[in-house]
C-alpha cells in the first residue's frame, strides 16, 4: 500500500450516515516508511459522531475515553507544519490500557491504580485493550480533524481479543455465569411479553434457547427469569407519547430509531408529512423474499379513521403469506412524494443487495401512481381485486337484507367486472342494475354515489393490467384484517389521531406477531402458533377441504355445496361457483372476506367444463393474444412476437409443472441434458482445489483455521 507523506494527499471525507464507524471510512497510511499509522480526514464537527459510531460496534461494543489530551491557542505558533495540532486528544478503549485480569496490572508508568471513576462496561474489568486513535483538530485547518488510529483491532498485548461476544474467556465478575443473551433470543422474548404470553411460558422458552450456549443451572435460571421480569416490566411501562404534542413525539422516536427509518419528511407548507419505517428484520425479509419476486401493498388503511394513512408493502413468504416489510405512513399520494419513499426504499435495499430486483409490483388502488413504479423498480405492475370485492361484499351485505337479493346483486357486479372483455356498455349496465334493484335503496344511493363516478377508471385499471390471482388476493386480504384487529381495538380508539401511537403499534405487537411466525415456522417451534400462522389465509384452508367434500349443481350451474369438516350436518351454498365474486353463506365471507368454500368451490371449477376461467387467467390469456396481434400479417415482427410468446408459454408451463409436482426427482428427469465443453466437465460438481491437484502442481494443504468461541470454557 502507499503511504502519503503530506496531508494534503489525504481526501476529507464525510459520509452521508448520521452515525458512522472506522468501517464507513476509506483509510491510509500517513507517515514515513519507518513510522506510519492508518489516518483519515473528517470535518471536525463530526468526531462526536465517528466517536458514538465506534462505540456501536457490534463485535466489541466499548466506550472510548480521553487517555491525554492537549490545546494550543490560535496564533501561539508562528511557525508550524500542515500536521501541527490546535487540539489533540488520545482516544482509548475503555477496558484498556491496564489489565485487572488475571496476570495483570498497572501501567509501567503510574505508581497506583486510578480509582477515580470505572470507565468500562463493568466494575474492574480493565483487560488491557490495545485499540486507540488520535483525533487532532489541525492548526492550519481547524474544521477538519485528522484521525490516527495507533490500533484499530481490540486485543491485549499478546494478541488476543480481551472483551466483547468474541472473547472465549467471557471477561467481568461473574461473567462465566452470566447466560449469553443473542438478539434472536431477545427477540424471541420480546415478541411473546408484546403478545400477552403468560411470564412462565416466556421464562420456560427463554431458558431453552440459552441452553444451546450455556449448560443450565440454578444461577443461569436465577438470572433468566430476572431479565425476563426486568423485560416485562420496562415494556409494560413504555408508552407511546414521548411528547405531548404529537409531532415532537415521532420526531423524538426517529431520533431513536434511526435505523428503523428510511425516510422521514416533517410536514410544512410546502411538503407533506411522510414516514417510512422498516426495521433490519424487514429489510432481511425484503432482500430475502421480495428479490425476483412479487411485492404487492395494502394502500390506503384507515384513511377514514387514522391522522394519516397507512401504507404497506408486502412480500410473499415460503408459504405465500403476505409478510409486511415496511410501512408508509402519509396522506400525500402524488407522484413526487411517492417517488422520494420509494426512491429511498430501494435505496436501502441496494445498499445491502446491489443486484436485488423485484419481478412484479401488486398494486389494489385504480388511482394508484404507477409511473413511479415502473421508472424506480423497473418491474411490471399488476392489479389485485381485493379491495373493490371486499368493498362490494361488505355494503352489499350491511345495506340489503335479503340474502337472495344479496347474492343476485353481487353476481351483477361481477358480470359488470366480466364485461371488460367482451365489449359491454358499463353505462347500459350499471343503468340496468339500478332499475333491478331500485328497492334497495340505501345501496343504491351508496353505489351511485362511492363508485359510479369513478366506475370507469377502476374498469380501465383492470382491463389495461395483469390481474392477481385468488390467492395473492387473498393473503393480502389475510394481513388487511390482522392489522385491523390490532389498531383498531376498542380500547384505543381514542388514539387513533396519534402517529406516534400508530407507529409504536405497528413496531413493537404487529411487527412482533409476524417475527415469531415466521420463528416458530423456520425453527418448527411453538406449534400453536405455526397452526395458526399456516391456516392464517382462505387459500391454505381451502387446501384442507377434501374434493369429496364439493358437491356442483350440474345442471344449471347456479351453485355448489361445501360440507363443514367440524359439523356434517352444516352445508355451506356457494352461489355463482367458478367466478371472483361467488357468494356464500358462511359467516367469514358475509363479513367480506374470501372464505375458504369460495376457493375450493372455484378450485374444483377449473377443471370442469361449462364454467368460465378466472379473471387473472383471463387477463393473461388477452395479454398473450394482445402480442400476437400486435404485429402485421405475414411479417418478421409477426414471427419475432410468436417465439416469444412460445417462449413464455414454455417457461410458464415449466413453472406448473414444478410447483405442481409431488416428486422434484421426476422432474429433473425430465430436463433435456446439456453438454458441457471437455474441459469444463472435468469440473462440474468439484472444487477448484482438485482441479488444482489433477495438473500436477503440490499446492500446500488447506489450514484448518481455529476460532475461539464464547463461552468455550463453560462447555
Amino acid at each position: 500500500m502507499d503511504i502519503v507523506e503530506s496531508i494534503h494527499d489525504l481526501p476529507v471525507q464525510d459520509p452521508p450516515v448520521e452515525e458512522f464507524s472506522s468501517a464507513d471510512l476509506t483509510w491510509t497510511k500517513f507517515g514515513t516508511y519507518e513510522n506510519h499509522d492508518d489516518a483519515a480526514l473528517i470535518p471536525y464537527d463530526r468526531v462526536d459522531e465517528f466517536i458514538i459510531g465506534e462505540c456501536s460496534n457490534l463485535e466489541y461494543p466499548t466506550r472510548f475515553h480521553i487517555e491525554r489530551g492537549r490545546k494550543r491557542k490560535k496564533g501561539s505558533l508562528r511557525e508550524y507544519s500542515d500536521d501541527d495540532f490546535l487540539e489533540y486528544k488520545l482516544y482509548w478503549c475503555s477496558f484498556g490500557p491496564e489489565n485487572y485480569g488475571e496476570g495483570g496490572g498497572t501501567l509501567p508508568s503510574r505508581k497506583y491504580r486510578l480509582n477515580t471513576r470505572n470507565r468500562a462496561a463493568r466494575p474492574q474489568s480493565m483487560r488491557g485493550c490495545t485499540c486507540n486513535f488520535v483525533v487532532k483538530r489541525l492548526y492550519a485547518r481547524p474544521s477538519l480533524a485528522l484521525l490516527i488510529y495507533n490500533q484499530r483491532r481490540h486485543v491485549n498485548k499478546s494478541g488476543f481479543v480481551c472483551h466483547g461476544p468474541l472473547d472465549g474467556d467471557a471477561i467481568g465478575p461473574a461473567a462465566k455465569t452470566v447466560p449469553y443473551i443473542c438478539n434472536e433470543i431477545q427477540q424471541q422474548t420480546m415478541s411473546m411479553i408484546y403478545l400477552g404470553v403468560p411470564e412462565e411460558n416466556i421464562l420456560e422458552k427463554h431458558i431453552e434457547g440459552i441452553e444451546r450456549y450455556c449448560p443450565s443451572n440454578a444461577k443461569v435460571n436465577s438470572l433468566a427469569s430476572q431479565y425476563v421480569h426486568k423485560l416485562g416490566m420496562i415494556i409494560q411501562r413504555s408508552t407511546h407519547e414521548l411528547d405531548l404534542d404529537d409531532q415532537a413525539s415521532i420526531r423524538m422516536w426517529v431520533e431513536r430509531n434511526r435505523k428503523s427509518i428510511f425516510i422521514h419528511q416533517d410536514a410544512s407548507e410546502t411538503d407533506p408529512f411522510i414516514l417510512g419505517i422498516q426495521t433490519e428484520w424487514q429489510l432481511q425479509q425484503l432482500l430475502r423474499f421480495g428479490h425476483r419476486s412479487l411485492i404487492a401493498v395494502d394502500s390506503t388503511f384507515g384513511i377514514k379513521r387514522l391522522k394519516y394513512p397507512l401504507c404497506t408493502l408486502l412480500v410473499f413468504d415460503s408459504r405465500q403469506h403476505a409478510l409486511p416489510v415496511a410501512w408508509i405512513i402519509t396522506r400525500s399520494f402524488s407522484k413526487p412524494d411517492v417517488s422520494k419513499w420509494m426512491t429511498a426504499l430501494l435505496g436501502r435495499a441496494h445498499s445491502v443487495e446491489p443486484g436485488w430486483k423485484a419481478s412484479g409490483f401488486l398494486i389494489d388502488d385504480a388511482a394508484a401512481e404507477t409511473d413511479p413504479i415502473r421508472d424506480i423498480f423497473g418491474c411490471p405492475v399488476l392489479f389485485s381485486l381485493w379491495r373493490v370485492r371486499r368493498s362490494w361484499l361488505r355494503n352489499i351485505v350491511k345495506k340489503c337484507n335479503n340474502i337472495e337479493v344479496q347474492r343476485e346483486l353481487f353476481k351483477r357486479l361481477g358480470n359488470i367486472v366480466h364485461g371488460i372483455w367482451g365489449g359491454s356498455d358499463t353505462a347500459v349496465a350499471l343503468e340496468q342494475l339500478t332499475q333491478d334493484f331500485v328497492d334497495q335503496t340505501a345501496f343504491v344511493e351508496y353505489f351511485k354515489s362511492y363508485w359510479v363516478p369513478k366506475i370507469e377508471m377502476w374498469l380501465s385499471t383492470m382491463r389495461t393490467l395483469p390481474l392477481a390471482s385468488q390467492e395473492a388476493s387473498g393473503a393480502i386480504e389475510a394481513y388487511h384484517v390482522k392489522l385491523k384487529v390490532k389498531l383498531f381495538d376498542d380500547s384505543h380508539l381514542g388514539a387513533l389521531q396519534r402517529v406516534d401511537w400508530l407507529v409504536h403499534k405497528l413496531t413493537t405487537e404487529l411487527h412482533s406477531a409476524y417475527w415469531l411466525d415466521r420463528y416458530a415456522d423456520e425453527c418448527d417451534s411453538f406449534q400453536n402458533v405455526k397452526e395458526e400462522y399456516i391456516a392464517s389465509t382462505s387459500w391454505h384452508r381451502a387446501l384442507q377441504i377434501p374434493d369429496s367434500a364439493v358437491t356442483l349443481d350440474d345442471t344449471n350451474r347456479l351453485f355448489a355445496k361445501v360440507s363443514s369438516q367440524k359439523d356434517s350436518s352444516i352445508v355451506h351454498l356457494v352461489w355463482n361457483p367458478g367466478s371472483e365474486f361467488s357468494f356464500c353463506n358462511c359467516m367469514w365471507s358475509m363479513q367480506g372476506n374470501i372464505c375458504k368454500h369460495v376457493i375450493k368451490v372455484n378450485m374444483i371449477c377449473e377443471s370442469h367444463k361449462g364454467y368460465q376461467p378466472s379473471m387473472s387467467f383471463q387477463s393473461f390469456k388477452e395479454l398473450l393474444v394482445s402480442i400476437s396481434k400486435k404485429p402485421m400479417e405475414d411479417s418478421i415482427s409477426q414471427d419475432l412476437s410468436m417465439a416469444w410468446t412460445m417462449q413464455m408459454l414454455e417457461q410458464v408451463r415449466n413453472l406448473v409443472e414444478v410447483t405442481r409436482a409431488e416428486d422434484i426427482g421426476a422432474v429433473v428427469n425430465n430436463l433435456p441434458l446439456h453438454w458441457a465443453a471437455r474441459k469444463g466437465r472435468t469440473g462440474v460438481g468439484k472444487p477448484s482445489t482438485n482441479l488444482a491437484l489433477c495438473s500436477g502442481k503440490r499446492t500446500a494443504p488447506r489450514q484448518k483455521t481455529r476460532k475461539r468461541r464464547r463461552l468455550s470454557r463453560l462447555t
